[in-house]
C-alpha cells in the first residue's frame, strides 16, 4: 500500500477511505493465541491500527483475495472491546471487505466466532480476547486471526503478519465515519460495506441443540438435578442463561457472574482452584448443588466440579473420550483423540483402550486444526482448561459443561462417582502445574537455556528412587501438513511413565511465566485417594533439583498451584 495511494469515496458527504501515515512498534508478533498486551499499550495511538493493517496487507497472498469477503468480528467485552470493534469496522471498510457479522454489542465468545464462521462460510474473523487474563483499564487486552475453518490463524499466517508490522508505514481507514449503532440487530452500510449486528448467541445454540440429549437434561433439572454455572463476569453469562436457564430449564439463578463486565466484575476470568474459589467454596458441603461449573474471559475454558470434588482438565478430557458414545453428537464414536504435550496421558489410556489413535501436540489450539480438518481426531484438549470437538476449531467451555451435564443425565451418576469409576477402570494420573509468573524474562530464558544444556547427560541419572528414562526438548511434525514445531517444552519421562515438563508460556502480558507440569501414573489397583501434591512430592523436588528453579528465577515458590 502506497502512502500516496489516492482516496475514495462513496457519495458526497460520505466517509472517505483516508491513508493514515504510521510508524511501526516493537513486539507485534502474535503468540499462541494472538497479540496480547496491556490495555494502555492498545491504547496508544495507531498501535491497533497498525497491526489490523498488517492483517488485511498480507490476507490476499497468504489466504487469497479480501475483497468482498465476509468477516467475522466479535470480543469478550472486556475494556476496549468497543472501541476496538468500531476501528476495525472502519478499517475493514477502507480494505474493500464486503461484509462483517458483529455480534450485538461487539460481543462473541471464541467458541461462538468460530461456531458462526464455520456456518456462515466466512473468510475468517478477527476476535478480540485476552482469554483468562485479566480486564480492565489496567488489565490485558488481545486480538487474533481465525481463518476459514474457525481455528486461529497457524504460524505462518501470524509471521507473516508480524512481519508485515515490522515495515508498516501506513493504514487506511475511513475519514467521516460515525460509530455504528452495535446495541440493535440489523443490517446497516458502511462506506460500501454491509456491516450485520447479529444475535451472538443464536448460532451457538442452535449447534449445542443438534450435539447434545437436551430433553434427557431438561428431564435431570425436573427431576430436582441442582447446578451452579460461574460465568465470572465474562463472556459466557449470556451464552450460559440462554442455553441453561432458557432451553433447559434450569432455576433462575443456576448462573451466577453472568453479565459481561469490562473488569469482570473484579474477578480474574481463570477457572481453576487458585482463582475459583467462590464457587469453590459454594460447592462444598451437603447442601451444595450436584454440578458445578465455571468458564473463563472469552468462554473457551471449563472447571467441573462436584460436590466437594474438583475434577482435572486432564481427567475431564479422558472421562468425555470414554463415554462419548452416550451423547447423540458422538454417538458413532470417535476418530481419534488428540491432547498437547504437557497434558496428562490420561486421554491416551483411554484412546488405546478405545482402538484410535491419540496425538500429542505442542500447546496451542491452532496444533489441533489439521487433525480435525483431516478427520484424525473428535475430542481434544489442553491442561490449561480446554476441552473442545470437531464441531468449532476452538476449545469450548459451555461444550464441555453440557457434555457433562448429558453424561450426568444419561447415567444417573454423580460427578464423582464418574470420575472414580474412570479411575478404578484405567488408573489414576495424577497431575498439577506450578506457575512462576513474572519472572523476568532474561533469567526465564537463561533456565531454560541452562535445562536444556543439561539434556544430553540427564538421562540414567537417579534422583533418590527416581530415573530419568529419556530427556528431550520436543519437537512435533504435524501428520497432515508435514510442517515441523520444535523447541516446544523440555520433557523428564521417568521409569515407570511419570513426567516433569518445563516450557515458557506464551500467554502473559509482563515478564516470563514458567509452568511446570508433574504428572505421576497410579494404576487401576492402586491408591486413588493421596493428596495430589503429596503424590507428586518427589517430582517437585526433582524438577526444581535438575532446573535450579527456584536459583535461577529468583523467586522462593510457585505463584499458582493447579
Amino acid at each position: 500500500m502506497s502512502p500516496n495511494a489516492s482516496m475514495t469515496s462513496t457519495a458526497p458527504n460520505a466517509p472517505t477511505v483516508q491513508i493514515v501515515s504510521t510508524r511501526p512498534f516493537d513486539g507485534q508478533r502474535p503468540g499462541t493465541s494472538g497479540l496480547r498486551k496491556k490495555v494502555t499499550v492498545f491504547q496508544q495511538p495507531h498501535y491497533l491500527e497498525n497491526f489490523v493493517q498488517a492483517l488485511f496487507d498480507i490476507l490476499p497472498e497468504q489466504v487469497g483475495p479480501l475483497a468482498g469477503q465476509t468477516l467475522v468480528v466479535g470480543g469478550d467485552g472486556r475494556f476496549h472491546n468497543r472501541v476496538a470493534v468500531q476501528t476495525i469496522l472502519k478499517m475493514a471498510a477502507a480494505n474493500g471487505v464486503g461484509r462483517v457479522m458483529v455480534g450485538r454489542g461487539g460481543l462473541l465468545s471464541t467458541p461462538a466466532a468460530s461456531a458462526v464462521i464455520r456456518k456462515h462460510g466466512a473468510y475468517g474473523g478477527i476476535i478480540l480476547s485476552a482469554s483468562h487474563n485479566p480486564g480492565g483499564p489496567d488489565g490485558d487486552f488481545g486480538i487474533k486471526y481465525n481463518i476459514a475453518n474457525g481455528g486461529p490463524a497457524p504460524e505462518k499466517i501470524t509471521e507473516a503478519i508480524y512481519a508485515r508490522t515490522r515495515d508498516i508505514a501506513g493504514y487506511r481507514t475511513l475519514e467521516g465515519a460515525a460509530d455504528l449503532d452495535l446495541d440493535r440487530l440489523g443490517t446497516t452500510a458502511l462506506a460500501g460495506m454491509t456491516v450485520e449486528v447479529i444475535d451472538p448467541v443464536a448460532d451457538y445454540a442452535e449447534l449445542m441443540e443438534k450435539l447434545f440429549d437436551f430433553d434427557a437434561m431438561r428431564a435431570w433439572f425436573a427431576r430436582g438435578g441442582r447446578m451452579r454455572m460461574d460465568s465470572m463476569g465474562a463472556i459466557s453469562g449470556p451464552y450460559a442463561r440462554a442455553v441453561l436457564e432458557g432451553l433447559l430449564g434450569a432455576p433462575a439463578g443456576t448462573v451466577v457472574n453472568g453479565e459481561p463486565l469490562e473488569d469482570f466484575g473484579g474477578h480474574h476470568p481463570d477457572p481453576n482452584p487458585a482463582h475459583a474459589t467462590e464457587l469453590i467454596a459454594a460447592m462444598s458441603g451437603a447442601g451444595a448443588p450436584d454440578f458445578g461449573a465455571a468458564s473463563d474471559g472469552d468462554a473457551d475454558r471449563n472447571m467441573i466440579l462436584g460436590r466437594d470434588f474438583v475434577v482435572t482438565p486432564s481427567d475431564s478430557l479422558a472421562l468425555l473420550a470414554a463415554h462419548a458414545t452416550k451423547v447423540p453428537g458422538y454417538r458413532d464414536g470417535l476418530a481419534g483423540i488428540a491432547r498437547s504435550m504437557p497434558t496428562s496421558q490420561a486421554a491416551d489410556v483411554v484412546a488405546q483402550a478405545l482402538g484410535i489413535p491419540a496425538w500429542e501436540t505442542p500447546t496451542g489450539w491452532k496444533f489441533f486444526g489439521n487433525l480435525l480438518d483431516a478427520g484424525r481426531a473428535t475430542l481434544c484438549g489442553e491442561e490449561s482448561y480446554g476441552t473442545g470437538s470437531n464441531h468449532v476449531r476452538e476449545k469450548d467451555g459451555l461444550w464441555a459443561i453440557l457434555f457433562w451435564l448429558n453424561l450426568l443425565a444419561a447415567t444417573g451418576e454423580s460427578v464423582e462417582s464418574l470420575v472414580r469409576a474412570h479411575w478404578k477402570r484405567f488408573g489414576r494420573h495424577y497431575y498439577s502445574r506450578h506457575d512462576w509468573e513474572g519472572i523476568p524474562t532474561e533469567r526465564a530464558d537463561a533456565l531454560m537455556a541452562a535445562l536444556r544444556e543439561q539434556l544430553p547427560t540427564l538421562a540414567g541419572r537417579r534422583f533418590g528412587a527416581l530415573e530419568i528414562a529419556q530427556a528431550d526438548d520436543f519437537s512435533y511434525t504435524d501428520p497432515v501438513d508435514g510442517s515441523v514445531s520444535s523447541r516446544q517444552g523440555v520433557r523428564l519421562i521417568l521409569a515407570g511413565g511419570s513426567r516433569v515438563v518445563f516450557r515458557l508460556s506464551g500467554t502473559g502480558t509482563e515478564g516470563a511465566t514458567l509452568r511446570v507440569y508433574l504428572e505421576r501414573f497410579e494404576p487401576a489397583d492402586g491408591d486413588h485417594d493421596r493428596p495430589t501434591q503429596d503424590a507428586l512430592a518427589d517430582l517437585i523436588a526433582l524438577a526444581d533439583t535438575v532446573a535450579r528453579i527456584r536459583e535461577l528465577s529468583g523467586q522462593t515458590a510457585p505463584t499458582v498451584i493447579t
